[in-house]
């Protein structure tokens, strides 16, 4: 959530920034008003209260008429005090309701506009010339048929459309996909983390996944536990309720855990193979830190993800996101998408969101520094979502023959495979 002073002082931020995002702007006002009979419902609670304590003092000096005027006075303000505390957690209650539907402030630099509306910041690598190489290109499900590393057929058997198997290479390519970007985010200094797939609702609601993007959320409702999407869930209510002090910030996570999403909405997109799928496992980078350090960390989590890609030897893009396309708790979003051959297209791989103080706001995670204790930032940062990782480097790698070049920083966790070979049927 934002800061309520801010939202006081500059409510013409607050309304552009929901503008931008294509929300209620109408919002703002009503949180105003809300915020405003908190306030002046507290005032006349506290006044009221002050009042009692005070004739609490003189009735037992009082006599006569006077001590009877006062106990007539002392049943009144009972009552008023009673009704002003019931006001005073109505408005309090309707303020935070209000607070918690309004989005992260968009930082002023993010292009405004809707999915498409992106601003490219950076190119990598060059797409290869398989006309000039002297084959068609086959996508990444049939080369994962081909070399026996993707079962989709018995992932519809089992658990329905959007599921899979991944055999043989296939699930080997997934552990050198893991342990490798945990190796690079192990080096550039964050701690590994195995996270919990289930939790509570106030740490997916913490992490902003129960307003727009509820529909896409799996829950339990004998549990009432979530399902998480993402490891970010986890690593950010990891701190929930706690004071960091300064001196050990920034707090870098990398967080490996299986995520699970609805993908309500994507009816009819991209229904072949295992690029857009219900479970899938990935490698999240998180970090705390002061907030005015955030937007620099924001570059070094986009220059983390640049390496890994790098890395992989794929061609890929670096995105700004648009305003309209961004979660609620990003004041800002970069992605980087990687050039898929068959789709003749650049698509989504990593990403990294600085969520500013949001999320802590909602958590109640703040940093003491010296005598001052206040919110801090939060960032994520998708190192290696496996599936759409395992499409591209299929696609981007393979050989006219069916067979697949391996990545040099792959080969160490393949037991030093140089190629993916087809398994004979």
């Amino acid at each position: 959530m934002i800061d309520l002073r801010l939202l006081r002082e500059d409510p013409d931020r607050a309304r552009a920034s929901q503008r931008a995002r294509g929300e209620d702007v109408a919002l703002v006002d009503a949180l105003l008003s809300a915020d405003e009979r908190r306030r002046s419902s507290g005032v006349r609670f506290d006044e009221l209260r002050a009042e009692q304590k005070q004739l609490g003092k003189l009735i037992p000096k009082a006599a006569g008429d006077e001590k009877a005027d006062l106990l007539k006075r002392a049943e009144q303000l009972k009552a008023d005090v009673k009704a002003a505390d019931a006001e005073r957690e109505a408005a309090d209650g309707e303020t935070q309701r209000l607070l918690l539907r309004l989005g992260n402030l968009v930082h002023p630099d993010v292009p405004v506009g809707g999915e498409e509306d992106f601003v490219t910041l950076e190119t990598h690598g060059t797409a290869r010339d398989f006309g000039a190489e002297g084959f068609e290109p086959k996508d990444h499900l049939e080369l994962g048929q081909l070399l026996g590393a993707i079962d989709v057929e018995r992932g519809a058997k089992v658990s329905g459309s959007r599921f899979y198997f991944l055999t043989g290479v296939g699930a080997l390519l997934e552990l050198a996909l893991v342990n490798a970007a945990i190796a690079q985010a192990t080096a550039a200094g964050f701690t590994p983390m195995l996270t919990p797939a289930l939790v509570r609702p106030q740490s997916m609601a913490g992490t902003g996944f129960l307003g727009q993007a509820a529909q896409d959320v799996y829950h339990l409702d004998k549990d009432d536990l979530y399902l998480v999407g993402t490891s970010e869930v986890a690593l950010a209510a990891y701190h929930m309720d706690e004071i960091i002090d300064a001196d050990r910030l920034p707090l870098r996570y990398a967080g490996f855990s299986p995520c699970f999403r609805r993908e309500a909405g994507s009816h009819g997109k991209d229904t072949r193979g295992i690029f857009r799928v219900h479970q899938f496992d990935k490698v999240e980078m998180f970090s705390y830190v002061a907030p005015e350090d955030s937007r620099a960390e924001h570059q070094r989590l986009l220059e983390w993800e640049k390496q890994w890609l790098t890395s992989l030897e794929l061609p890929f893009r670096v995105i700004d996101v648009a305003s309209g396309d961004l979660g609620s708790s990003a004041a800002r979003k970069f992605d980087c998408e990687a050039w898929i051959p068959t789709q003749g297209k650049y698509r989504e791989l990593t990403s990294t969101s600085d969520c500013t103080e949001f999320q802590s706001r909602r958590l109640s995670i703040r940093v003491r520094d010296g005598k001052q204790v206040r919110p801090l930032a939060t960032l994520n940062g998708t190192l290696c979502a496996v599936p759409r990782t395992i499409v591209a480097i299929l696609e981007n790698h393979q050989q006219a023959d069916g067979s697949v070049r391996v990545p040099e920083v792959l080969r160490p966790y393949l037991g030093g495979r140089e190629v993916l070979e087809p398994v004979a049927r």
